[in-house]
């Protein structure tokens, strides 16, 4: 049974679902499962969720909230975006309880990576 008043589903805009299904499927090992060429549902990813197409993304500077993963190796989590085509916006970068870097995903959105 669900648990009631829990954030239970995350969605996010993708300018290309089928890119951004691509780069989590190979860096983050994430499991997806297409609704159509314009939705698609993610597991495995610490929570559920999905990409639906979108003409905007969600970034900080647009007033979107950012979603941040957790590394045990942060520099084999740099060099596994940058290869699967991410682009770095903010380099590592200490802050009080540890270290993280920003990217944009090949679908637009801007995540963060951070590890103790």
């Amino acid at each position: 049974m669900q648990r009631s008043d829990k954030i239970n589903y995350l969605e996010l805009p993708s300018l290309d679902p089928a890119a951004s299904k691509a780069f989590f499927s190979a860096v983050f090992g994430w499991r997806f499962v297409d609704y159509g060429p314009d939705y698609l549902a993610f597991f495995d990813a610490g929570l559920a969720g999905g990409f639906y197409r979108a003409t905007q993304v969600a970034t900080p500077a647009q007033g979107a909230g950012l979603v941040v993963l957790h590394s045990n190796d942060l520099a084999q989590s740099l060099a596994a975006v940058q290869a699967a085509g991410a682009v770095v916006v903010k380099e590592i970068f200490s802050f009080p309880g540890g270290r993280r870097f920003e990217f944009l995903e090949p679908g637009g959105n801007q995540l963060a990576i951070w590890s103790e």
